[in-house]
């Protein structure tokens, strides 16, 4: 505990610190009025523990949903996947552990944040399943400006363009792509990417009807 919460910059009575942040915590904790031995901050052997339910955490719930989302998904049932996809989403707020800049934390940020992404993506692709194409643009507009060089989520948001009636910004997103993945990496987009591309400039009727992504022979 003392090195997540200071690292380098250790005060002077770490130890006595740490028992000084608990008893605030713990005060911070007894909105109910209760006495602080029942909080559910309780001192061990060893350390702390925060003796609470798992569903009480946001994290674990959103993990829970992400998990039943995607075997649902598996299963076929979209319409349970976009369901359960979106009360995973409604927990989420804001970038996690936002006012903690050590090393610990901002690992447990890029983990999660891969997370969020994953469901992101997932609720995407089982909106295409069920015909919801233009209600995820927004997200996939943000996920594609955060990670440029994604071509899943390049090809979910070319599709979902594409569908809304705007084969115009589709191309141009495929454009973008491609000009972005020549000039940093000397190489053209992937089997799917280019016949999702060809696909759209010749309106392909099949991409009224895929679930999902273009795969190659």
């Amino acid at each position: 505990m003392i090195e997540r919460l200071w690292a380098t910059e250790v005060p002077q009575h770490p130890r006595q610190a740490l028992y000084t942040y608990a008893a605030r915590l713990r005060q911070a904790l007894d909105v109910g009025g209760s006495r602080t031995r029942d909080s559910p901050l309780v001192r061990r052997p060893g350390g702390y523990l925060f003796d609470i339910e798992r569903d009480s955490v946001d994290l674990f719930r959103f993990r829970n949903l992400s998990r039943s989302a995607k075997s649902a998904a598996y299963r076929g049932d979209s319409t349970m996947a976009v369901h359960l996809f979106d009360d995973a989403l409604a927990l989420w707020h804001g970038d996690p552990l936002s006012d903690l800049d050590r090393g610990w934390a901002e690992g447990a940020r890029i983990c999660i944040r891969r997370e969020y992404r994953a469901v992101i993506v997932g609720r995407a692709e089982a909106s295409l399943c069920v015909g919801r194409h233009e209600e995820h643009l927004p997200a996939l507009h943000q996920l594609a400006a955060d990670y440029p060089e994604d071509e899943r989520i390049a090809g979910l948001l070319m599709l979902s363009l594409y569908r809304s009636g705007r084969q115009g910004e589709a191309l141009a997103c495929f454009s973008n792509i491609r000009s972005r993945l020549i000039r940093q990496l000397g190489d053209e987009p992937g089997s799917m990417l280019q016949i999702l591309h060809s696909q759209v400039l010749r309106r392909d009727p099949e991409l009224s009807h895929i679930h999902g992504l273009p795969v190659a022979n």
